[in-house]
């Protein structure tokens, strides 16, 4: 079992997170990103991104914050505007 925590804690991911020039969740969003990957024991690349409306349409985001880990996005699909 031990070789499995080793492997967890190792595991690198990527973590893109888009917001509004106006959103408030920014510092809720990293403390709760830190406590998530702390307590899965994850290593992650986490970068938060200040973006216009006309960005956040191009990239047909489904609101601020719009979380996106290793290129998915954690919105259900389908859902498009930003706030």
């Amino acid at each position: 079992m031990r070789d499995l925590d080793k492997f967890k804690s190792t595991k690198l991911v990527k973590i893109d997170c888009y917001l509004s020039q106006g959103c408030a969740s920014e510092g809720a969003l990293k403390t709760n990103i830190a406590l998530a990957l702390e307590k899965e024991g994850v290593q992650a690349e986490v970068n938060f991104f200040r973006i216009n409306d006309a960005e956040a349409l191009s990239r047909k985001l489904s609101g601020s914050p719009s979380v996106f880990i290793n290129g998915k996005e954690l919105q259900p699909s389908g859902t498009v505007g930003f706030s």
